[in-house]
């Protein structure tokens, strides 16, 4: 999706966003660059990289001159001009992440805590975000970004079952992630914040349209649409996991049978007696069934395969993927693989996660906090959230 600016009555904020949104997707980027990219003045542009470079958040750089004159001076995002922490909660346990501006992973920990109840988790996250923060005492931290299984807000299948937090149904999220952390809150599903973080800092951001497909200890997927996920009409579109694919198959705690994930995820690789390639290669049938069914119904450029799994994992399994079915993918004039593995790795939540936070002040398109503190009149982005 293009980046506009706009000449609305809110849009000082908004043009600000837009501003440093390009220079963060296109530095480094030249100011008559951006103003031709957004639609606004050059002088609208000085005015705004001016006040970023004052907030910190962006860096100036000139080349030195290779003739007659000075190069213009290009813009790109200031790394350390602010963080942010991710948080993924799993059945097994909690990770917690610091991130800078542009997607580096600052310092990562880890709590064992198998089926945490809410009270359990929110202390837990208490400590782990303060240890973290404090690693850079006197930062700016935008916010924290919480990640966790789906679907939500559905009676038969949120939060039941070994690949959802049990437990955990009713729970004022944010709230509570506000209250433990003394930060802005965000919260997500694993998968949609997991494809978030791959389109910001990895494979995503070469393709408008793909789909990440997540393999947790479930299996979900989102479609990531002109640089956007796909919500659905609840907010839980992706759960792919839940399709029926064998005709009386295994129990689902769902409570459907032959359920994608019973046969292709974490879980089933836990149950299997054998060897991991041996189940690559058993379960190969299954993965090209659902990979025929996503490109069927979204047509993206490309299905990405990332989550919790490891890389090999991944990487077998899309090794499989030469055989895969006739589908309306399979055009002649393809320029990138149907399958490939996300380079975001076993930060790829986390990062997601803390991008919830970051794109409330750097995109335009998150829209949260932005469209909230709008109504009070305040300007976010001029905002110095600063570590306790």
């Amino acid at each position: 999706m293009a980046l506009r600016g706009t000449n609305q009555e809110f849009g000082r904020p908004y043009n600000r966003r837009i501003v440093l949104e390009s220079i963060r997707l296109h530095g480094p980027i030249a100011r008559g660059e951006i103003a031709a990219r957004v639609g606004l003045t050059v002088q609208t542009v000085s005015t705004i990289v001016r006040e970023l470079e004052e907030q910190g958040y962006i860096l100036s750089v000139r080349e030195e001159p290779k003739g007659r004159g000075l190069p213009p001076a290009t813009l790109r995002i200031n790394p350390d001009g602010g963080y942010a922490v991710g948080v993924h909660i799993t059945p097994l346990g909690i990770n917690a992440a610091l991130i800078n501006l542009s997607g580096d992973v600052i310092e990562s920990t880890y709590r064992e805590a198998p089926s945490a109840t809410p009270d359990h988790a929110f202390e837990l996250i208490r400590a782990m975000v303060m240890e973290l923060t404090g690693l850079r005492a006197g930062g700016r931290v935008l916010g924290v970004g919480l990640a966790l299984p789906g679907p939500f807000g559905v009676e038969s299948m949120s939060f039941v079952g070994p690949t959802t937090m049990t437990g955990w149904k009713d729970v004022a999220l944010r709230e509570r992630l506000a209250e433990a952390t003394g930060l802005p809150a965000f919260f997500e599903t694993d998968m949609a914040a997991a494809a978030m973080g791959e389109r910001l800092y990895g494979l995503g951001a070469q393709f408008p349209e793909y789909y990440y497909l997540y393999f947790g200890v479930g299996l979900g997927g989102v479609m990531v649409h002109d640089g956007g996920v796909l919500r659905g009409a609840w907010g839980n579109a992706g759960e792919v996991g839940h399709i029926p694919v064998v005709p009386d198959g295994e129990p689902c705690p769902c409570g459907n049978r032959g359920c994608l994930e019973r046969y292709l995820s974490l879980e089933a690789l836990r149950r299997w007696n054998g060897s991991e390639s041996d189940w690559v290669e058993q379960v190969s049938p299954i993965f090209h069934n659902a990979v025929a069914i996503i490109e069927n119904l979204f047509d993206p450029e490309t299905i990405i395969l990332g989550g919790l799994a490891s890389t090999d994992l991944l990487e077998r399994l899309a090794g499989s993927a030469k055989g895969l079915h006739n589908s309306v993918s399979a055009r002649k004039d393809r320029a990138t693989p149907r399958v490939m593995v996300a380079r975001g790795g076993r930060h790829s939540v986390l990062r997601g996660a803390a991008a919830l936070a970051v794109s409330g002040v750097l995109s335009p398109r998150f829209g949260q906090m932005f469209a909230a503190e709008r109504e009070r009149g305040r300007d976010l982005l001029a905002a110095r959230e600063i570590a306790a």
